[in-house]
């Protein structure tokens, strides 16, 4: 089975009374449209998995962010490949958070988090998130 390198963000903020908040956004085309996940995408070659996410975001929401911590690795075995996906904080540097490739995007507090219909490999996410929010 052919393995898929990804990186995905997950971009926290606070809102106005001072709770974090992660942004989700919800897939806009292919197999899995409809989805919601964190963004980000592909490793190309010679890219460190951070250059990637920085490159990623600034493609697809038209914003610059740092790249903090890694949150976890998450391997997960879709029907016709392997995902291996490193997941990291990141925050918005610069930039509106503009949608040119996802539908739909939205802010989600910790008891959010499980309103959104989450893709399988970004459900095994979620509780690491949940977990470290509530520190």
């Amino acid at each position: 089975m052919k393995t898929v390198k990804v990186v995905a963000a997950v971009i926290k903020a606070l809102n106005q009374e001072g709770e974090p908040i992660i942004f989700a956004t919800q897939r806009g085309y292919g197999e899995f449209k409809d989805g919601w996940e964190f963004p980000g995408g592909k490793i190309e070659e010679g890219e460190t998995p951070q250059e990637a996410l920085k490159r990623e975001i600034m493609e697809e929401l038209d914003t610059e962010i740092t790249v903090g911590k890694l949150i976890d690795t998450i391997e997960y075995d879709y029907p016709t490949f392997h995902l291996s996906m490193d997941c990291f904080w990141c925050e918005v540097v610069k930039g509106e958070l503009v949608l040119k490739e996802a539908e739909d995007a939205k802010w989600l507090k910790k008891d959010e988090l499980g309103e959104v219909a989450w893709l399988p490999a970004d459900v095994e996410l979620i509780e690491k998130i949940g977990t470290e929010l509530g520190e």
